[in-house]
């Protein structure tokens, strides 16, 4: 039997309770965005009471299914003070859903001052004074392992959650306790740290996966979806021997690789930062290639990487994370990266809003063009609470306005991530809008614009690109909702079974009678939802254009323009009727 988990900050009362009708048959992404826009008003200070905040694992979590255990956290951003889904992996998605619990909400503010931690249990749920206050992520997780143990799994703020930075993540821990995987996007972890919630201890203790409407339809199902990601050479291959990061040589070659703040579409020295040697390095230091971030994952695409006395240094960095701090700021050492990417982890911010808001203070003269060692200052500043801290804390929005950049590369508040859209436009209409601000997962064009995955769409001319994306963001919609990672999207997009053998899977689980049409009606919903909210909220058609720089600048090598027209993007909701 589910239940949703409302705490109140303020009373700090703890209960559980069935779920409404209202919320019936919703996980993960469908279910944050429905709470927050029924129970949220869209016009609240996001970091004050009336805001709240909600962690939701997706419809097949704990079950056998592969790569199924993400976790939801939905709210009004303080980035973009629309809603918001962030998705993060690590432990506490499964372990949630182990003990039953579709939803945890946390509502209203404790006292100015005040921080606490919610144990989480099988039977019960308290808040308890923080003990950890004042600490990062990697010290505060430490010390909760040795009150709990390390059979529980953590979520955690860092100090910019607790100054409540608008770019200020929220960690969870992988397998091994380290909290390195984030719901990074929006500044969630700001409102986790405007309710004083410091930190979640999820024990899944006598917690037991879900039960099936029909186990052998189930098993079956699921066997038919790990074949298709064994199959798929990105999902078995590409990412476990490279991570994410196999992306910057693709997209240097493809001219689409955004550097010196989207000046130009190429870095001269890629290679310095490529998957390649990323993948090289690992081995020759006794690191670890090809490692899965929770408990199910077949694809694996999280290595570790040592330093050079073979001490653990960090996770292997994303693409996007080597993006922002390497060509977009000038940066080409992957050592240097990887220490940035782990003080991201540990202070607790968005590695991608932080990362471009370094390249946008260089643009505007605060730090030096590539210099690596002011970019470890400002990173430690953050931590610190310094003022050039606080001001990168807050993302490329508030940095470009601090230092007077006109070229600021975001959308509704929120940095645009590692894809120029004059060079790759389909992932340009994604970001331009999606309800979430700018977003690559909103809506992954790479796909077909760049690695000709579910198809091929010439990524430098307008014609597919509406209808690529729309197509895109509905289908990520609901994959959020059912808990996979977006990776296994290559194998749903090409493999025929895949996405029949996830639809066999909720029927099986469930005892529905869904077909893939549903999925796409599924989506449909979720982004209306979302769309009305930011309306409510005061965000207009209008918002839904990329920075004129993009339509005015031409971007070598190819000198293309993002010429796709404002009244052509007022068309990717089509089923939308707008009301003004």
């Amino acid at each position: 039997m589910f239940r949703f988990l409302r705490v109140n900050m303020a009373t700090k009362t703890c209960v559980l309770e069935e779920i409404p009708q209202e919320y019936a048959g919703l996980g993960g992404r469908a279910l944050t965005s429905t709470i927050v826009a029924r129970e949220v008003p869209p016009t609240c200070t996001p970091i004050g009471p009336h805001n709240k905040l909600v962690f939701a694992p997706g419809l097949l979590g704990a079950t056998n299914s592969p790569n199924a255990n993400r976790l939801s956290v939905g709210c009004k951003s303080p980035l973009t003070e629309g809603i918001k889904e962030s998705n993060a992996g690590g432990q506490p998605g499964g372990h949630l859903a182990r003990l039953g619990i579709l939803a945890v909400i946390i509502e209203n503010m404790a006292e100015e001052g005040q921080w606490w931690q919610l144990e989480v249990s099988k039977d019960h749920a308290r808040l308890v004074p923080s003990d950890v206050a004042g600490l990062n992520n990697f010290d505060a997780v430490a010390n909760l392992v040795e009150k709990y143990g390390k059979d529980c799994s953590y979520i955690t703020i860092g100090r910019a959650g607790e100054f409540k930075l608008t770019a200020a993540s929220i960690a969870c821990t992988d397998r091994e306790l380290r909290p390195m995987r984030h719901a990074g996007r929006g500044g969630v972890g700001a409102v986790m740290g405007s309710k004083g919630l410091k930190a979640i201890i999820v024990n899944p203790e006598g917690g037991k996966n879900q039960p099936l409407n029909d186990e052998k339809a189930f098993r079956e199902a699921s066997k038919r979806f790990a074949k298709a990601l064994a199959e798929h050479p990105i999902t078995s291959k590409g990412l476990a021997d490279y991570g994410t990061a196999v992306l910057i040589n693709i997209l240097h070659e493809a001219g689409g690789l955004p550097t010196a703040n989207f000046t130009v579409g190429q870095f001269d020295q890629h290679e310095s930062v490529s998957g390649e040697l990323l993948n090289q390095i690992t081995k020759e230091r006794g690191g670890t290639v090809a490692h899965g971030c929770m408990s199910g994952c077949m694809i694996r695409c999280s290595g570790i990487l040592p330093d050079k006395k073979g001490k653990f240094q960090s996770k292997w960095p994303e693409y996007e994370t080597l993006w922002a701090f390497g060509p977009h700021s000038g940066i080409g050492d992957l050592d240097a990266i990887s220490q940035y990417d782990y003080l991201c982890d540990d202070i607790g911010v968005d590695t991608i809003d932080v990362g471009v808001a370094m390249g946008v203070a260089m643009a505007g003269g605060g730090i030096p063009y590539g210099d690596a060692k002011a970019v470890l200052d400002a990173m430690h500043g953050i931590s610190e609470g310094t003022p050039l801290g606080r001001i990168i804390g807050c993302g490329t929005a508030t940095t470009g306005r601090v230092f007077g950049v006109r070229r600021v590369p975001a959308v509704k508040g929120q940095s645009l991530p590692a894809y120029d859209p004059r060079a790759v436009k389909g992932q340009g209409v994604t970001y331009a809008t999606s309800p979430m601000g700018a977003d690559h997962t909103a809506g992954y064009a790479v796909t077909a614009n760049i690695l000709s995955s579910g198809g091929t769409v010439d990524p430098l001319k307008k014609e597919g690109q509406i209808e690529l994306s729309r197509n895109l963001q509905v289908a990520t919609a609901s994959v959020d909702s059912v808990g996979l990672c977006l990776f296994t999207a290559f194998a749903i997009l090409d493999v025929p079974d895949a996405l029949p053998a996830v639809v066999d899977m909720l029927n099986a689980k469930f005892g529905w009678q869904l077909t893939g049409d549903d999925v796409v009606t599924l989506g449909q919903r979720i982004l209306s939802t979302e769309i009305d909210f930011n309306r409510r909220a005061g965000i207009t058609l209008a918002a839904d254009v990329l920075p004129d720089f993009f339509t005015d600048e031409k971007l070598p090598p190819h000198n293309t323009t993002f010429d796709i027209t404002h009244d052509e993007l007022k068309t990717v909701f089509n089923w939308v009727e707008e009301k003004n």
